[in-house]
């Protein structure tokens, strides 16, 4: 049996007002390609189809179209889970048109395992789909001790109690599988990861994941990664684009298993080539730097976040020359050169009250100087503060 793990869609996502669709539909075309090319008999979606609870209707109309075309419209089993993001009523809300696709879609996490024949290959596919599994979707307060400890303890035990009972009735006859979308301890998250607790009291053992299975298709941590302490091959699938500048440099990839029953699991990485890279400058020697770089062509076809190091603040005209000479500028942020020497032990008295205003500005402002207009409108301010204040006393004085 040849089956496909993908996950972390976030269909629908943005960043910095940017919108992604494009890209996703390119990914969701390289995904039918790889699965035809690969001839995947099933395909697993392990949560966070949609970056949102309330995805814009685009997002939606591209997940059920590319649903359609992956199930070869009911030719190739498709199972999908909800995760953190997804809205569990919503996404199973389709579940009878689309199971009569061969479409499975699962919202809330269920003590039922799932089998499947697969008529492709001629064999029987158990799955254990635990969607995201909160107290609040497990509908279940698991301690009513509120530290974080006595939660994680509780949660992990929960976890580890439902993959038991789900497989308990697993045969080794048949291809045996796992799927949630979870935070493993010891796996790699990166900041585009929310709002699940990475690390805290939704924190589950990678030796609670069950061991009677071939293989655990795992949800929510972005970079493509395996769990190495898990009791069965355990892997997250990554997300198929860059969707924070964090994830800068991330290869990513869908995971594709052949597996048989009673062996061992075949597993290999397919690289994606959709979707831009997110990237960063570092522009040390100022604004001309960036200028020369998309002169000569550097990085075409992503999303960049830049660093210049500046004497002053760019203005608006120079931000706006920048995102004119390339579109894929996201974050422009100045970095001021630090000119400051070791504080003197000096009286401020003895210090011209012009000179104190720049060394605050520059202080403020991380190591920018103060332009003459800035400072010759201080002095107005400051000068008229004493006039009325003069005037003020004078009163006083006269009454």
């Amino acid at each position: 049996m040849r089956i496909l793990h993908t996950a972390d869609w976030h269909l629908g996502k943005t960043l910095e007002g940017r919108s992604r669709l494009a890209e996703q539909e390119e990914f969701l075309d390289e995904l039918h390609q790889i699965v035809r090319e690969e001839k995947a008999d099933v395909i697993l979606i392990a949560g966070d189809a949609f970056d949102t609870v309330n995805p814009p209707a685009a997002a939606e109309q591209l997940f059920y179209e590319s649903l359609a075309r992956l199930a070869d419209y009911g030719k190739r089993k498709v199972v999908v889970i909800a995760g953190n993001h997804d809205h569990p009523d919503r996404l199973a809300a389709a579940a009878p048109l689309a199971e009569q696709h061969g479409i499975t879609l699962l919202g809330y996490p269920e003590l039922v395992p799932y089998s499947f024949d697969i008529p492709s290959c001629q064999q029987r596919l158990n799955v254990a789909a635990l969607a995201y599994p909160s107290e609040s979707r497990l509908k279940e307060l698991l301690t009513e001790n509120q530290t974080e400890e006595s939660l994680q303890l509780k949660y992990d035990q929960k976890i580890a109690q439902l993959f038991a009972q789900m497989t308990k009735d697993f045969h080794s006859q048949e291809v045996n599988i796992a799927m949630s979308h979870l935070f493993i301890a010891g796996g790699d998250p990166s900041d585009s990861e929310r709002p699940i607790q990475v690390g805290g009291a939704y924190t589950v053992a990678p030796q609670s994941l069950p061991a009677n299975v071939q293989y655990v298709a795992l949800g929510h941590l972005h970079r493509p990664q395996t769990i190495h302490k898990a009791r069965t091959l355990a892997r997250y699938s990554g997300s198929p684009l860059a969707y924070s500048f964090s994830e800068s440099g991330y290869t990513k990839s869908v995971t594709m298993l052949e597996i048989n029953p009673g062996e061992a699991v075949e597993m290999k990485e397919i690289y994606l080539a959709s979707g831009k890279p997110l990237v960063k400058w570092k522009a040390t020697e100022g604004i001309n730097q960036i200028y020369q770089w998309v002169e000569e062509g550097r990085d075409p076809n992503a999303w960049i976040d830049v660093e210049v190091h500046v004497q002053h603040a760019l203005t608006m005209e120079q931000i706006h020359q920048l995102r004119k000479i390339h579109p894929g500028f996201i974050q422009i942020k100045p970095v001021f050169q630090d000119t400051s020497s070791p504080i003197e032990q000096v009286s401020v008295s003895t210090i011209p009250i012009d000179d104190i205003f720049r060394r605050f500005y520059e202080k403020q402002s991380g190591g920018a100087e103060a332009e003459e207009e800035l400072v010759r409108i201080f002095l107005e301010c400051l000068r008229e503060e004493e006039d009325e204040m003069n005037e003020g006393i004078a009163e006083e004085v006269s009454q």
